[in-house]
């Protein structure tokens, strides 16, 4: 016996959008592009003799985004069951072509980046979209086989591959949030919780490795214990986030009248944008900024609950996880609260290459909403205890 869900077939294509959650992510799109004129504007007149040059860069990652999203809006989701092997390999290959020197761009000491005619493309922000395809189909298609090890070894091999591509890189941010969804998707999918306890064995035990492997890992471990012993080094773009958010109060210093920006803080347009926020919105703005994150994860979910099969609740899963990963990790670094790394904001850090792929994931996601609209059957075996689905009354 299955659970129905009926769909109103007056309704036309346009009104099955989830039309709150594009709303709230047009508006967040459009508040990061005021927010990166805010931080940049000093810095890209000085440098490039242009006060919008990150506005624009950033203006033309949305228009390719949005139209990705669009796109994908009316693209049936469930083709990517499909195309799981061949979104993999992609995956894959533009995170081997990026390491080649000629190819991959190089800057800051990382490789991180391949050169386009009209912008550089980040292979890892592609890469951990295409684990969220391949491991929601191939969750959806083994469910029987998610409390054995056995079973769930070929994700576990796939994601620890391409954790050491990118952290070849290196790019230790992006590795994290590969291991933290990678356990989500799992804990999604149904693996026994005994499993993660063993995964976490080797996991911590790599830990001092990687640090030990890259002397500059562990001077920001040093300096996120102490800041202060190095302040003009390691320390200095922490303690000057903190001036930021600290100098910003309840209510900011006002839109525009940013400090740090003229030069005292790295990367303000960046991966520290939120300390340019808290500095001129005030503590007030951040819980806006904040709530409006956590509407866009709340619609998300929503559509993983409704969703008409198991591939479309994993897929909407893992993307609701992967904007509230890095939410969480971009502002527990800019305010002190892990070691530093670099890692953007979702759709509003200055970035072509991630504005791009989140809105389009955004687009997935209003495409499983719209199928969930069409008459289907929902066999009651899959609603176990741990399912993404809501019972019916």
């Amino acid at each position: 016996m299955g659970v129905f869900r009926q769909t109103d077939k007056k309704k036309s294509v346009i009104d099955r959008l989830d039309i709150p959650l594009l709303v709230g992510v047009a508006g967040i799109v459009l508040f990061g592009l005021v927010m990166i004129y805010s931080a940049s504007s000093y810095v890209a007149q000085k440098n490039y003799g242009n006060a919008f040059y990150y506005v624009f860069k950033q203006i033309f990652g949305a228009v390719v985004g949005f139209g990705g999203l669009f796109f994908f809006a009316f693209f049936d989701y469930q083709r990517l069951v499909k195309l799981r092997y061949i979104v993999l390999i992609v995956s894959f290959v533009l995170l081997i072509v990026v390491l080649i020197p000629g190819i991959g761009v190089e800057n800051y000491g990382a490789r991180r980046w391949i050169q386009l005619p009209f912008m550089t493309l980040q292979s890892s922000e592609i890469a951990k979209f295409g684990l969220i395809v391949f491991f929601a189909a191939y969750m959806a298609k083994h469910t029987d086989k998610m409390g054995t090890i056995k079973g769930i070894l070929p994700l576990l091999c796939i994601s620890a591959a391409m954790c050491f591509l990118i952290l070849l890189e290196p790019n230790m941010s992006i590795t994290i949030c590969i291991v933290l969804l990678s356990v989500l998707l799992l804990f999604v999918g149904g693996v026994k919780i005994k499993y993660f306890f063993v995964l976490a064995i080797p996991i911590v035990a790599l830990i001092p490795i990687l640090i030990l492997l890259e002397p500059y890992r562990l001077n920001r471990l040093v300096a996120f214990l102490n800041p202060w012993a190095n302040p003009l080094d390691e320390g200095f773009q922490l303690i000057q986030s903190l001036y930021a958010l600290g100098s910003g109060g309840f209510f900011g210093l006002g839109l525009f009248n940013s400090r740090q920006k003229f030069l005292f803080l790295p990367f303000a347009e960046s991966d520290f944008i939120f300390s340019i926020i808290g500095e001129e919105l005030g503590w007030f703005g951040c819980i806006l900024v904040l709530s409006l994150y956590g509407f866009i994860i709340l619609r998300a979910i929503k559509i993983a609950r409704n969703a008409p099969d198991r591939f479309g609740a994993y897929l909407a899963a893992g993307i609701a996880g992967i904007i509230a990963i890095q939410v969480l990790i971009n502002i527990a670094v800019v305010t002190g609260s892990i070691p530093p790394t670099g890692l953007p904001l979702p759709f509003i850090s200055h970035g072509g290459s991630s504005l791009m792929v989140f809105l389009a994931s955004i687009g997935i996601l209003q495409n499983i909403h719209r199928q969930s609209h069409i008459t289907t059957a929902i066999p009651t075996s899959m609603l176990s205890t741990r399912s993404l689905y809501k019972r019916e009354a």
